[in-house]
This record gives C-alpha cells, sequence and structure tokens, in this order.
C-alpha cells in the first residue's frame, strides 16, 4: 500500500505522537494493558522514531517481533537463572516493538491485512513456544527433554486453543457477512449473571493473564528467583519452585482456555 501522505523522515517526538498514538489506540479495552497504562508506549515512541528513517516497512518491524519472540523462547530453553532474566527482559522488548509496528504503520500509511495478521503469527508462537521451552529448562535443557517438556507442551496446546478461540469468533462473523464486533464490555459480557459475576472476581486474580508473554516471562523470573533463594537456604532443591510453577500452570491454561470458550458461546459476540 503506497504513502497516504508525505511525512517527514525524522519526525519530532510531538509530531509523531499525534498521529501514530491516537487516543482511539492507547484507549483500546483490551490491547493497551501493559503498552498504554505502563510505560511501553512512551519508549516505543522513541524505537518508532529511530525506525522510520531506515526505511524498513511496518511489516518489516512486525517480523522483527517474531523473530525476538523465538529468541527468547530459545534462551529460556538454558537452565540457568540468567536464562530466565534474559527471557523476561527479551519479552519486555519484544512487547515495545509490538507497539512499534502499528506506530510505522499509521506514520506511513500502510497499515494492511498483512500487518494483522503477522501480528496474530508473533503473539501465537511466542506464547506457546514460552511453556515448552520452560518445560525444557526444568528438564534440564535441550539434551535431556522429558516429562516436564511434555506438560509445557501441553500448556503451549491449551494457549493456542484459547488464543484461537478469540479469532474463530472474527471467522464466524465474517462467514456470515457480519462486520467484526465491538470490543465493548457489554458485547464481552457473558448473558448468564452467575457468569458474569465469576468474572467480576477475576479483576482480583486476573489469572488468565498468566499466558500473555510479559506476564508469563515475568511470573517465570518471580519462580526461578524465590527458588534460587530457597535453594541457596536450603529449603527446597534448586527448580522445585520453577517446576511448581509449570505445574500449576497446566489447570490454569486449563480453567483459561474452557472459560474464555464459555464467555464467548454465552455472550453477545454473534449478534448482527
Amino acid at each position: 500500500m503506497s504513502e497516504q501522505s508525505p511525512r517527514p523522515a525524522r519526525p519530532s517526538l510531538e509530531e509523531l505522537r499525534a498521529v501514530v498514538q491516537p487516543p482511539s489506540v492507547v484507549g483500546r479495552r483490551n490491547s493497551e494493558h501493559w503498552a498504554g497504562t505502563l510505560y511501553l508506549r512512551a519508549l516505543s515512541l522513541h524505537f518508532t522514531r529511530a525506525v522510520i528513517p531506515t526505511g524498513i516497512s511496518a511489516n518489516g518491524v512486525t517480523w522483527l517481533m517474531v523473530l525476538v519472540g523465538i529468541i527468547g523462547a530459545a534462551v529460556l530453553m538454558i537452565p540457568s537463572w540468567w536464562a530466565v532474566l534474559a527471557c523476561a527482559l527479551i519479552m519486555q522488548f519484544q512487547i515495545l516493538i509490538d507497539c512499534s509496528d502499528g506506530e510505522v504503520a499509521r506514520w506511513r500509511g500502510t497499515s494492511s491485512p498483512m500487518g494483522v495478521y503477522l501480528d496474530r503469527v508473533a503473539h501465537y508462537v511466542t506464547e506457546a513456544a514460552l511453556p515448552i521451552a520452560l518445560g525444557v529448562h526444568v528438564d534440564g535443557g535441550p539434551t535431556s527433554i522429558g516429562g516436564w517438556t511434555t506438560i509445557g507442551a501441553l500448556v503451549g496446546c491449551l494457549v493456542l486453543l484459547k488464543k484461537s478461540f478469540g479469532d474463530l469468533v472474527l471467522v464466524s462473523r465474517l462467514y456470515f457477512g457480519l462486520p467484526k464486533a465491538d470490543e465493548s464490555a457489554e458485547t464481552a459480557a457473558s448473558r448468564s449473571a452467575g457468569l458474569r459475576s465469576a468474572r467480576s472476581l477475576l479483576r482480583f486474580f486476573p489469572f488468565f493473564r498468566a499466558f500473555v508473554a510479559i506476564e508469563f516471562s515475568l511470573i517465570t523470573l518471580a519462580a526461578a528467583t524465590l527458588g534460587l533463594v530457597l535453594a541457596a537456604l536450603g529449603v527446597v532443591e534448586e527448580g522445585t519452585v520453577l517446576a511448581g510453577w509449570l505445574l500449576v500452570s497446566l489447570p490454569l491454561a486449563l480453567a483459561t482456555a474452557g472459560g474464555f470458550l464459555l464467555m464467548i458461546v454465552t455472550s453477545n459476540r454473534f449478534d448482527a
């Protein structure tokens, strides 16, 4: 897609922010948990400003996001606390890139369906790969793959299912010629009063966010750090806490996928 209007190759931060971070973007209900409400949108603006003069396309930035996610998961397979820390930092960088690819597209006027597709690929690949990599880590590394890797793979499959449940809503609506459903709380809410009450309680224990790449990496880092301290004190063996987190993540992933499916089929997402 060609540029819609000529813009400077080296914009100021104020010029860039006005175009690439409109309220319609930073105010999205589901998409700006880390980026908008915390700090990454502020950092991504500087990254985007540095990327624009290079000429790399928005899709090229998204491909970088895919690559960074794969690298982060590969690093996590190394059985070392430093590898867990590195993975958490890499996931921070990936979400920053996730902010930047859309900003580059908005500045150049080159948003496209391919960009949306590649963004989905990046999230699918990363969020499925991380629990598998954690299983390899707990097993002792790529040369010692065993039962923990199997558990990680099961968690990864459940993460993929949960993500596909959401995207299949759009597929089903398009199949019947309906537009994309809005992201309002009213549309997403279940028609069941009991399920709505249960969902409201999750505000105090949002375990469904545990499998988003940045949250998963931070929880894993916290578990690895706690395990390191407890092992140094002789309370537990090294790796026990990480193994416990991986074991707990299996029923959590099952509950997340099953609960999401239940909320979808009892919501108003399929109404015209």
